[in-house]
């Protein structure tokens, strides 16, 4: 019987290893630390206390409390062979607890870890830390919106209407079910125009960013705003733009097209994080 914080191992090639399925391994306690905050200040001579210039988060430490039973003591050291390959290898992995299926955590172990045998039962304690200060949603915005994907959960922030990720109309809303506004310096995301257009220009009005490129387009090619790069059809047109970036605040965004000629259709693909 599997405990409330079993949870899976997902590797950067898409293997999962559940830990109670797959290795015996009850997992007694799953804890995830707060992000520890990281004020900058600056002292005034003559003034009281301190001026607040900054605040971010770092990163988060994980802490799993496990268990296990061998059939013989050469099961066991089998077992704690495959759990010390699994984990300390060099890329780092996704966490899926059971608990919350639709987030995950991109994680590596951080310490030194051993186990206490008596007998055939052992327990073992393994620190993880997240570099990122956020979970992260397994589905992406162009993903299906449906319990039958099986990719989100109650508790992530979607709402009730229809959550719509490519448009063809010149005026639309997106909406960024995260904690956090998707600055893609420093998360994925990705526009695609797919159309023809003329000195195209995409305004997010709820920011009031604005993303516009000195250039013309036919019906067949495709701008594509990847991270902080500017292509067209796949090579480089970051010149002929304005040099801005496009980030989506958390909750609903209204976005402004100008410049389209035609049919053409937009998309948004990003995922939400969390605390």
């Amino acid at each position: 019987m599997k405990t409330k914080d079993n949870f899976k191992i997902v590797t950067k090639d898409k293997q999962v290893f559940d830990m109670l399925d797959d290795f015996c391994v009850l997992v007694e306690r799953f804890i995830v630390y707060s992000p520890k905050p990281e004020i900058k200040t600056d002292k005034i001579d003559g003034h009281h206390g301190a001026i607040k210039i900054d605040k971010t988060f770092g990163e988060r430490k994980i802490e799993a409390i496990c268990s296990y039973s061998s059939s013989d003591y050469y099961d066991a050291t089998l077992l704690e062979g495959n759990l010390n390959q699994l984990f300390n290898q060099q890329d780092e992995f996704y966490i899926i607890r059971d608990l919350e299926p639709g987030k995950r955590w991109v994680v590596e172990t951080s310490d030194e870890w051993s186990f206490s045998k008596i007998g055939t039962f052992g327990e073992f304690t393994i620190q993880f830390v997240s570099h990122s200060s956020f979970a992260e949603s397994v589905g992406t915005t162009l993903d299906p919106f449906t319990f039958d994907a099986e990719l989100w959960q109650v508790g992530q922030g979607l709402v009730a209407e229809d959550l719509v990720y490519a448009h063809s109309t010149t005026s639309f809303r997106i909406f960024n079910a995260g904690d956090v506004s998707i600055d893609p310096r420093e998360y994925p995301l990705v526009i695609k125009y797919q159309g023809a257009s003329t000195n195209l220009k995409i305004k997010n009005e709820t920011t009031g960013e604005e993303w516009s490129i000195n250039d013309s387009t036919e019906a067949n090619d495709t701008l594509t705003l990847d991270g902080i790069r500017s292509l067209k059809n796949g090579v480089s047109v970051f010149g002929k733009t304005n040099k801005k970036l496009i980030t989506i605040a958390s909750g609903w965004n209204d976005f402004t097209l100008t410049g389209t000629s035609g049919s053409f259709l937009i998309s948004f693909d990003f995922r939400f994080y969390y605390f």
